[in-house]
C-alpha cells in the first residue's frame, strides 16, 4: 500500500531531512498526507509584466534575456535576473544566493511570485517563489499550499515531497473510504481519495473547500463517535452505589435548602433535580454542570455531596489549583458548619489525611487526592472542577478512587451550548444561567491611557471613604524582553509603581504564581479579611477568589486576554450586593482588538463572549489553554457549527447501522487520535 511506505523511502532526501520529519511525527507517507496547511498563496493568476501593480502579490511568467551576479559597495552579492514577455521587461534581484545565476541561464522560462515593491526606484518583485516554467508547477502558477515550519525544514521542502506522494497517489484508489455511501451522498461531502489530493494542492478554491470539509468532517466525526461510545460504554456500567432517598432524607434536604442564607435560583434547582434522577440510576452518574462565574454551581455540588452523606458515602472534590481547592473548602465549611458532616483538605501544602480516610465525608484537594497513599473505602461522588484543566488519564485516576462512583463535573468557563454538546457528548448536561437574587450587573469601561490617572484617583478615593478592596490583573509576572512596557505591564514592575507611587496611602500586596503556597494562602488571607486594599496580581486570580467586598478591577493589557479570559477575571469582582466596575487599561491602537474590547464592555454574558470569541479567534481562546484534549485537531474547526452538526447526526447513525465500522480501518484511527489527544 502506497500510504503505509516509510518516510524514508522519498526520493533525494537525505537523513537529516528524514530526522526532522520524525520528530513532526510523520513516519509514513499517510503521516505526510495528514500534516495540512495551515494556509494557502494564490499565484494562480499569471499577470502581465506591464500590469503588475506595487503593494500587490501577484505572479508573471518570463522569459530570461539576462543572468548575472553584481557586488555592491557593501560586499554584498547581489543577483539580478531579467526576464521579458509579451508586455515588458523586469529585473529581479536576489542577495547572496549566487548559484541563482547558474541555474537561471539566458533562454529559460521562469514563473516568480511575489509582493510588488520598489526597488532602487524601479518597480519589482520580491521573489516569495521561483520556478522553471513546465507542464505541472508545485511553487507557483497555482494555489500553493503553505506548511508550518520547523528549523531546517522549510515549508516548500514538505510541499516538494507531499507533491511527491501525491503524484502517486492519483494513480491509485488510496486512501480507501470507510464511509458508508450514503452518508457521503447525504452529507454532500467529497471522497477520501479526491479530498487529500484537493486539500494539498487543490486546481481551484472551491475544490479546496470541499476537501477541507470532508477531511474535517471525518476528523469531527471520530470525535463523536469516540464521545458516544464512552457514553454507550458508562452507561453500561454498575454504580458502585445508589444513592437513594427516602422521605426523611428528602425532608433533611428540602432543610438544608430551606435554611441557606441565600433563594437558589430556578437554574440551581432544575440542575439538583437533574442530580438527584441521576444518583438514584443503576449506572453511574456522568453529568456535566455549566455555569457562569458566581451564578452558584458549588452550592449545587455541596447538595449532591449532602445527598451521599445522607446515604453513607464519601465524595470527593477536585480542583486544579490549591487557591480554588481552599475556595471550596472554606464555602463547603460554612455551607455545613450546623450539621455534623467531617470536611478534609488535600494539597500540596495542606493534608488532612493518610492512609485510609473513613472518618471523612467531604474530602476536597488538588491532584494530591491522587497520590496511591490515599485510599478510600466508600466514594459515592466524585466531583471534578474545571475538568478541561485535567486530563482523561487524571480523571480515570480519581474515578478509580471509588472504583465506580456517580461523576458530577463542573465548569465556569462559558461554553457555546452547541460546542458543550460537542465537546462533552459523552455527558449529560446541565446549565446554570442566572446569577443569584440581588447581584448588581458589573459596570465595565474601556479606558484609554489619558484618563488612567482619574480613574486612579477615583479609585483611591473610593477604597478611603467606602473601604471597599482592589484588584489589578496584569498579563506577566516579570518584563519580557521580547515586550516593553508600552504593550505590558509586568506584575512586579507594576506592583512597585502602585505602591510607591500611585496608591502610597494604601496597603498594596502582590500575589502571582510563582509564590510559594503559603505565601499566597496569606497573601490571600489577608485580603479577605480587608488588611488589603488592593491586590496586584497575575491572572492566578481567575478562579476561586470569593471577596464580596472587592468590587472594582483594573485588567492591564487587556488586549492580550481572550474574551473568555477576561469574563473569569471580572467575575471575581460583583460577588456582593454593592455596586461592582471593572475597568479595561489598554494602549493599542489596533481597531480589531480595540473593537473585541468594546464587545465586552457592552455585555455580562459570559456565553455571548464564548460565542463571540469563538468566530473571532477560535475556541483555543475560549478554554485559554491548548491542554483540552480535543482542541487538538488538526484541520477541522470548532466554530464550524453546521459542520459539527453532521458529524455528529453521521455518527449516531453509523453506530446505530453499523455497529462494527467504528473499530476498522480509517474510523478507527480518527477515534484512536482523539482518545491519544485526550491523554
Amino acid at each position: 500500500m502506497l500510504l503505509d511506505t516509510p518516510i524514508e523511502s522519498l526520493p533525494a532526501t537525505s537523513s537529516v531531512t528524514i530526522h526532522r520529519f520524525k520528530a513532526l511525527g510523520i513516519n509514513t507517507y499517510f503521516d505526510l498526507l495528514n500534516y495540512f496547511p495551515f494556509r494557502y498563496e494564490d499565484y494562480s493568476l499569471i499577470t502581465p509584466i506591464a500590469r503588475i501593480q506595487e503593494g500587490e502579490v501577484m505572479t508573471v511568467k518570463g522569459m530570461i534575456v539576462q543572468s548575472k551576479n553584481e557586488i555592491t559597495k557593501r560586499g554584498f552579492r547581489l543577483q539580478k535576473i531579467t526576464i521579458q514577455d509579451e508586455s515588458a521587461r523586469l529585473t529581479l534581484t536576489w542577495i547572496n544566493q549566487p548559484y541563482l545565476v547558474h541555474v537561471l541561464k539566458e533562454g529559460i522560462s521562469i514563473y516568480v511570485a511575489g509582493e510588488v515593491v520598489r526597488f532602487a526606484g524601479k518597480i519589482s518583485i520580491q521573489p516569495n517563489e521561483w520556478e522553471l516554467a513546465k507542464e505541472e508547477t508545485i511553487h507557483t502558477n497555482r494555489i500553493v499550499p503553505v506548511y508550518s515550519e520547523i528549523r531546517g525544514l522549510s515549508s516548500k521542502t514538505i510541499r516538494e515531497k507531499v507533491f511527491h506522494v501525491i503524484s502517486h497517489l492519483k494513480n491509485t484508489a488510496e486512501p480507501h473510504d470507510q464511509m458508508p455511501g450514503e452518508v457521503v451522498k447525504f452529507n454532500n461531502i467529497a471522497s477520501l481519495h479526491e479530498a487529500y489530493i484537493g486539500v494539498h494542492f487543490p486546481k481551484s478554491k472551491a475544490l479546496l473547500a470541499e476537501s477541507r470539509s470532508r477531511l474535517s468532517f471525518d476528523e469531527l466525526l471520530g470525535l463523536h463517535l469516540y464521545s458516544q461510545m464512552t457514553r454507550r460504554e458508562w452507561q453500561l456500567k454498575k454504580a458502585t452505589h445508589r444513592l437513594l432517598l427516602d422521605k426523611n432524607k428528602e425532608l433533611l434536604i428540602t432543610k438544608f435548602i430551606k435554611e441557606l442564607p441565600f433563594e437558589l435560583t430556578e437554574d440551581q434547582k432544575t440542575s439538583i433535580s437533574e442530580i438527584k434522577q441521576d444518583l438514584i440510576k443503576t449506572h453511574p452518574m456522568n453529568r456535566f454542570l455549566q455555569g457562569d462565574v458566581g451564578s452558584g454551581k458549588t452550592v449545587v455540588a455541596a447538595i449532591a455531596a449532602y445527598i451521599s452523606f445522607l446515604c453513607g458515602f464519601q465524595t470527593l472534590i477536585m480542583a486544579p489549583t490549591e487557591i480554588l481547592a481552599m475556595q471550596h473548602y472554606e464555602t463547603i465549611l460554612k455551607l455545613f458548619k450546623s450539621l455534623p458532616l467531617k470536611i478534609a483538605i488535600q494539597t500540596g501544602s495542606k493534608k488532612s489525611m493518610k492512609g485510609k480516610n473513613d472518618s471523612f465525608d467531604i474530602i476536597i484537594g488538588t491532584q494530591a487526592l491522587l497520590t496511591s497513599s490515599l485510599a478510600f473505602q466508600r466514594v459515592g461522588l466524585v466531583v471534578i472542577d474545571e475538568q478541561h484543566r485535567f486530563g482523561v488519564a487524571q480523571r480515570s485516576l480519581l474515578k478509580e478512587k471509588g472504583k465506580e462512583p456517580h461523576l458530577l463535573t463542573m465548569t465556569a468557563t462559558p461554553i457555546p451550548r452547541t460546542l458543550a454538546l460537542t465537546l462533552y457528548g459523552d455527558l449529560d448536561l446541565s446549565t446554570i444561567t442566572q446569577m443569584p437574587l440581588g447581584r448588581l450587573p458589573i459596570k465595565t469601561f474601556l479606558v484609554p491611557l489619558v484618563k488612567r490617572a482619574a480613574a486612579y484617583a477615583w479609585i483611591e478615593k473610593k477604597v478611603n471613604e467606602e473601604h471597599i478592596q482592589v484588584f489589578i490583573i496584569c498579563p506577566l509576572i516579570e518584563e519580557s524582553e521580547s515586550e516593553t512596557l508600552q504593550t505590558v505591564k509586568a506584575a512586579k514592575k507594576e506592583y512597585e509603581h502602585l505602591k510607591n507611587i500611585v496608591f502610597k496611602g494604601l496597603n498594596v500586596s502582590l500575589l502571582h504564581g510563582k509564590l510559594k503556597p503559603k505565601e499566597k494562602e496569606l497573601i490571600m488571607k489577608e485580603f479577605s479579611v480587608g488588611k488589603t486594599d488592593i491586590l496586584v496580581s497575575t491572572s492566578v486570580v481567575e478562579v476561586g477568589i470569593d471577596i464580596p467586598n472587592a468590587t472594582i478591577m483594573i485588567i492591564e493589557g487587556a488586549e492580550r486576554f481572550g474574551l473568555a479570559q477576561l469574563h473569569q477575571l471580572r467575575g471575581r469582582i460583583g460577588r456582593g450586593k454593592l455596586q461592582s466596575y471593572c475597568y479595561l487599561f489598554s494602549e493599542i491602537q489596533d481597531e480589531g482588538k480595540l473593537k473585541r474590547l468594546h464587545f465586552f464592555t457592552g455585555t455580562n454574558n459570559g456565553v455571548k463572549l464564548a460565542e463571540y470569541d469563538l468566530g473571532q479567534r477560535g475556541a483555543g481562546n475560549i478554554f485559554g489553554t491548548k491542554q483540552h484534549g480535543y482542541l487538538k485537531l488538526k484541520i477541522a474547526s470548532l466554530s464550524d457549527m453546521e459542520l459539527m452538526r453532521q458529524a455528529k447526526n453521521a455518527a449516531l447513525y453509523i453506530l446505530e447501522k453499523y455497529p462494527h465500522l467504528y473499530s476498522i480501518s480509517s474510523m478507527q484511527k480518527q477515534i484512536e487520535e482523539v482518545k491519544i489527544a485526550n491523554n
